[in-house]
């Protein structure tokens, strides 16, 4: 990609944006920025730039700006139907985002990890997997650092571990992972969305668009739209799996390539000589759900395919913590254990969360609604959930469907939901945050909710 002289416009202006501005600057490009949002909304981003010499259109998107550039950098969080794209796309001018910008230049492998749910757990696992295999790592994407950080730092990875979401997949054209690992699929952003959840998988694959024979993906043997990418694909596939190979079918088992479980162990099959297995031990493990087991086999798996021996892979599953915000685990108060898993934005997610823990649930809710259908949460809900505390403006139709199956309180505040989340708890009860919605309604992100959270309960 030629940057020397050509004219980018810069769509958001969040850490992405600034990150892509400081790259393009650095290459000798000439860049405009736009942003809905208002100077003084953008203080820290536009004190980030400093005396960077760029033109700024901000408080709104003048769709004349879209025809007047050589090039369109959309940040991930600009939905990609915004007055003035669909000029641009008319007019034949390139779309794309920092990861896109960043293939041109990135020399070392990349893995590149996707899915609705676990993507951030398995790219940090992932990352230390290598690490504590000698390798010089970088860590990045959704996760949020922008690739082209590493650019601008200079730095000489000998791999990039790579988080990418649907709505940077929209725009990527040259991505070409060596490795790909999909976590799970499920119905999410669908109010990104609108004509359905078909749009938002089609995004998802996007990221096999360059694959070949040389590429490795990584596939849910559990989660039945994930299978459907093995079909035709013309690389190596490896698959993890919950369950043992052999109560699947002996044929199966026969050729299987991957992980599985085998309680309470995880098993490599496919690495050694004459497909032979490799045991993991989990009794370290410091992530709790089945869900984490998952991504631990799906990050062992890239690992490994990358790689790492099992002792490094063994090392980092009994020393590694957990991410913030990924069902974190953050204090007892009268043996009642508090837990944020602020990033469950979505159904799924918080359908993991519950299923991680047999005591019972004070469960917190609520936040902006992304149209999805929180009937799925009924039974477990019911089986679970000793309180439901909905806060946010979700709270009235998630009362609607999930009020009547545990003893709801519907709050105007986070503050009391995580006060009468603390009144009505027991000993051994256990107080979870997962929202199953966006925070924009009352936060600027997930991380600023989850913050929060910690910080009320801290104070308890």
């Amino acid at each position: 990609m030629k940057i020397k002289g050509k004219k980018f416009l810069v769509v958001g202006l969040g850490k992405t944006g600034v990150s892509a501005t400081r790259f393009i600057l650095a290459q000798g490009g000439k860049v405009t920025i736009t942003d809905s949002r208002t100077r003084m909304e953008l203080a820290e981003s536009i004190k980030l730039l400093g005396d960077l010499k760029v033109e700024m259109d901000l408080g709104k998107h003048n769709p004349k700006l879209f025809t007047q550039n050589d090039v369109i950098v959309l940040s991930p969080g600009v939905p990609g139907n915004i007055e003035g794209l669909s000029e641009a796309r008319a007019a034949g001018i390139p779309i794309v985002n920092d990861i896109e910008i960043a293939t041109h230049f990135i020399k070392a492998p990349i893995i590149a990890v996707t899915g609705t749910n676990g993507k951030t757990t398995t790219t940090t696992l992932i990352g230390e997997m290598l690490r504590n295999e000698g390798k010089k790592v970088f860590v990045g994407g959704n996760i949020g650092v922008s690739a082209l950080d590493m650019l601008i730092n200079g730095e000489t990875p000998d791999a990039v571990v790579l988080e990418v979401s649907s709505f940077q997949l929209e725009s990527m054209e040259n991505f070409k992972p060596s490795i790909v690992v999909l976590t799970n699929l499920e119905p999410d952003h669908l109010d990104r969305y609108p004509t359905g959840v078909e749009s938002y998988y089609a995004a998802k694959q996007r990221i096999l668009k360059n694959a070949d024979k040389s590429t490795t993906l990584i596939l849910n043997l559990d989660n039945e739209r994930s299978l459907q990418w093995a079909e035709q694909f013309p690389g190596k596939v490896l698959h993890f799996t919950k369950r043992d190979p052999m109560t699947i079918s002996p044929q199966l088992a026969e050729k299987f390539k991957g992980a599985y479980l085998r309680r309470p162990k995880v098993v490599l099959k496919g690495f050694e000589k004459g497909n032979g297995e490799e045991i993991i031990e989990m009794i370290l493990c410091k992530l709790p759900g089945d869900h984490n087991r998952e991504n631990v086999m799906a990050a062992a798996l890239a690992a490994r395919a990358f790689g790492a021996t099992k002792t490094s892979i063994q090392k980092t599953i009994d020393f590694f913590k957990g991410v913030p915000h990924r069902l974190e685990f953050l204090r007892k108060k009268d043996n009642v254990a508090f837990y944020n898993d602020s990033k469950a934005t979505n159904v799924a997610s918080v359908l993991r969360s519950l299923s991680s823990f047999n005591a019972p649930v004070i469960l917190i809710m609520g936040g902006r609604d992304k149209d999805q259908d929180f009937t799925p949460l009924m039974e477990l809900v019911k089986k679970r959930v000793k309180n439901l505390i909905l806060v946010g403006e979700a709270k009235e139709k998630i009362n609607r469907i999930l009020g009547d199956f545990s003893e709801t309180f519907l709050v105007g505040t986070f503050e009391e939901a995580v006060l009468i989340g603390f009144q009505k708890s027991r000993n051994g009860d256990i107080v979870l945050l997962a929202p199953g919605c966006a925070s924009y309604d009352m936060f600027r992100n997930y991380e600023e909710r989850g913050d929060y959270f910690k910080k009320m309960v801290s104070q308890l």
